[in-house]
């Protein structure tokens, strides 16, 4: 009997273990179980709906963050390219007839001035014989006209030579800046009337009557016909009086355009070797007849032949220069202003 009681002890001792061991082993397991257990399918759309919530308020923010960056930028570049895409689009609209009417009318005020002047010029050509042409024939006319034009101009140059001299530069150099504008790429009837006065102005009151006086001071200055005398003229007259010419004609026109005298002082140093070299590439064989073939009264009415040719290359140095200059203001200006318009960081 005490042996089945020890022995019933043992078995019970030995169960009560085993169970508590069981118990205790499984608590962890349960735990871990647990927190190993794939999500149900609530806790996936919760999930979800997070995941997406987050989404868009990170597409929203970044968004935000866009306009954001594009306001900046319209405020600080942009304000004036509004008002400028404003300005073209009252100017398309409202301005764009104004242009059209203002080209319109300027086209016609020129071609009114070259109709005037060309039918001026050729009916005093035409009429030289008026007082006793009648009974002629047109082939009488046409022979006799040529030759009593050109008495006629002798009578003028013995009567008055500077006056003479004055009037046929003026023309020329005012025919030389419209060939200089058609050149530079403007219509024949939208040339700048206001330049081309001025170039005939310049020729007008300075070249024929100084060149009168040059002329006569150049044969007082090579009195001799030896056969030194031609060169030694041409190259006094591509050196000497060619720079006084020049720039004699890019000052007064400077002046003209109301320029400082420090600008027009520039713009004469950076052209005066470029006009003068210019000049030896057409005067020397020009003057070879100057000098040599055409007496002295007749000279300058060769040479402003010649000069329908030299004006349309001293016009567009002395333009050109100009213009540029204007432009690398204006260009100038536009960047300070847009850089003073510009917020400070």
């Amino acid at each position: 009997m005490a042996t089945l009681n020890i022995n019933a002890a043992q078995n019970l001792t030995t169960s009560f273990n085993t169970t508590q061991s069981h118990k205790l082993t499984s608590v962890p397991f349960f735990l871990s179980a647990r927190s190993f257990r794939k999500p149900g399918p609530l806790k996936k759309w919760v999930v979800s709906a997070r995941k997406k919530r987050s989404f868009s308020v990170e597409s929203v923010m970044e968004d935000r963050e866009v306009v954001a960056e594009q306001e900046s930028r319209v405020l600080i570049n942009g304000s004036e390219e509004i008002v400028g895409l404003q300005s073209e689009s009252s100017g398309s609209g409202g301005n764009g007839d104004g242009d059209d009417m203002e080209k319109l009318t300027s086209r016609a005020l020129n071609a009114l001035i070259v109709l005037g002047f060309g039918t001026f010029a050729v009916s005093k050509l035409l009429t030289i014989d008026h007082d006793y042409w009648h009974g002629w024939t047109l082939y009488e006319i046409l022979k006799y006209v040529p030759e009593h034009n050109w008495i006629a101009y002798e009578q003028a140059l013995q009567a008055n030579p500077v006056l003479a001299k004055m009037v046929i530069s003026g023309v020329v150099y005012t025919l030389g800046d419209w060939i200089a504008q058609c050149y530079e790429g403007k219509a024949i009837l939208e040339f700048d009337r206001t330049r081309m006065f001025r170039s005939g102005f310049v020729g007008f009151s300075l070249h024929g009557s100084l060149s009168h006086y040059y002329y006569q001071f150049c044969e007082a200055l090579f009195p001799l016909e030896d056969w030194w005398v031609v060169p030694a003229k041409i190259a006094f007259d591509q050196t000497v009086w060619a720079a006084i010419w020049n720039s004699i004609y890019f000052v007064v026109l400077g002046l003209l355009r109301f320029e400082s005298p420090i600008k027009i002082f520039d713009e004469l140093k950076g052209t005066f070797i470029p006009m003068l070299t210019a000049g030896w590439k057409l005067w020397p064989f020009a003057h070879l007849v100057t000098y040599g073939l055409i007496p002295l009264e007749q000279r300058l009415l060769w040479v402003d032949c010649v000069e329908l040719i030299w004006v349309t290359i001293l016009s567009t140095y002395s333009n050109e220069k100009s213009e540029a200059t204007i432009s690398e203001v204006s260009s100038g200006a536009d960047s300070t202003s847009s850089s003073s318009s510009s917020p400070k960081e």
